[in-house]
């Protein structure tokens, strides 16, 4: 739902970021306008869930430069659990469990954290079981699972839809899906998909990180971001990633050899045009 007047949501620039010293970010700029879903696609070690780790606030990341405005403001500035208050949703590749907490629990407290901050009323325990076993519809799933720890003993799907279902919850302004697809089989991957699909909307952003063209066979985005070597090389609609498809990546070490041989030409150059008393 490509709207160039559309409020802009999440404004990444020249986002640089590193884990245990070694750089991973290398300058990612990307913009996500209301009613937008956006892919980034990339081979592993791209950069892709870094990425997704970093706009949620992973401590094990460390930005070095750069900046993300979330509606104007500065992002990187809040902990992980204001992000997730004000509406940054980060759907994880590899859901944790969390043994002895109720997922009916977790949700509720989840949901009521996020309201609080959006100026509603907090749900007792009965008006929120009435919403979510609404919301349930949207990911078929067993109401069973509420009563049991939270992802404990889940399979992959079932871990997948408890994600989409605390986006349903939560209704994030910005929701990064970190690999939905991941592990999942047709069903499941339909499943998932049309959740995704019935909680997009006119005011709200969607950023999927994916290998593969599949999740875009069942989800359309507006654009698709191929990710290397921590910086996005190219930008294109849903044609771009069935020419990933076809083309594979290969193109893409030519490009950052490229990149990296134009970036030392610079430092040369700037470093060739200093004075001995600057160099020294």
């Amino acid at each position: 739902m490509i709207r160039p007047d559309a409020p802009v949501l999440l404004e990444i620039c020249d986002l640089r970021a590193s884990v245990e010293e070694q750089p991973i970010l290398k300058g990612v700029n990307l913009t996500l306008r209301a009613g937008e879903i956006h892919a980034v696609m990339g081979r592993n070690g791209s950069g892709k869930s870094t990425l997704s780790k970093v706009l949620a606030g992973h401590p094990a990341y460390r930005v070095t430069g750069g900046s993300v405005l979330y509606r104007g403001d500065d992002l990187l500035a809040l902990q992980p659990e204001q992000r997730a208050r004000i509406g940054l949703f980060l759907g994880f590749q590899y859901p944790v469990e969390i043994p002895g907490v109720s997922n009916l629990e977790f949700l509720r407290v989840a949901t009521n954290a996020r309201r609080l901050e959006q100026g509603l009323e907090e749900l007792d325990t009965f008006a929120f079981e009435d919403l979510v076993r609404e919301r349930l519809q949207v990911v078929q799933m067993d109401p069973a699972f509420l009563e049991r720890s939270v992802n404990e003993g889940f399979s992959g799907g079932e871990k997948k839809r408890n994600e989409i279902l605390q986006m349903a919850l939560l209704e994030p302004l910005v929701a990064i899906l970190d690999e939905t697809d991941s592990g999942l089989d047709i069903d499941a991957l339909r499943i998932v998909a049309g959740g995704v699909n019935q909680l997009a909307s006119a005011d709200n952003a969607t950023l999927l990180i994916t290998h593969y063209q599949r999740l875009l066979d069942v989800i359309t985005p507006d654009y698709v971001h191929v990710m290397a070597a921590g910086r996005i090389l190219r930008t294109g609609g849903k044609e771009l990633a069935l020419e990933l498809e076809e083309r594979g990546y290969d193109w893409v070490d030519v490009e950052i050899e490229r990149l990296e041989a134009a970036e030392l030409e610079a430092l040369a150059a700037a470093q060739g045009s200093r004075t001995p008393a600057e160099v020294g």
